[in-house]
């Protein structure tokens, strides 16, 4: 799901998580970074009767450092920054944009499966 940028990450989240309540009904777990500590975990909770997780980093560690989980939505959007059309902001609606992420995952799996 993809919304305005002008869009607070917490309440945007908001909005992902009620999208995903209605198409994952067997998703109880979901992971996020800090950012999205606090008041959100209980929303979640609350009305989703879901687990929101936070995946802290570590203060001791300096420097770059692989966290648990994190690592699948960086190498998610690596994989779709090298589309052309997504390696830059030229979609000026939000719906165009998330149609052009569907397209290049769709050929990203076709692509697995074809083999």
């Amino acid at each position: 799901m993809v919304h305005e940028a002008s869009l607070q990450d917490r309440d945007g989240a908001k909005l992902v998580l009620e999208h995903l309540r209605k198409g994952f009904c067997r998703l109880k777990l979901i992971w996020a970074d800090g950012g999205y500590a606090g008041k959100l975990v209980q929303w979640t909770r609350k009305h989703l009767r879901r687990t929101l997780e936070i995946v802290k980093r570590n203060d001791d560690v300096k420097g770059f450092a692989v966290l648990p989980k994190r690592w699948i939505v960086e190498r998610t959007f690596g994989w779709l920054g090298r589309y052309r059309r997504l390696a830059k902001d030229y979609e000026q609606r939000t719906d165009n944009s998330e149609a052009m992420i569907l397209i290049a995952m769709i050929n990203l799996m076709s692509k697995r499966l074809a083999r």
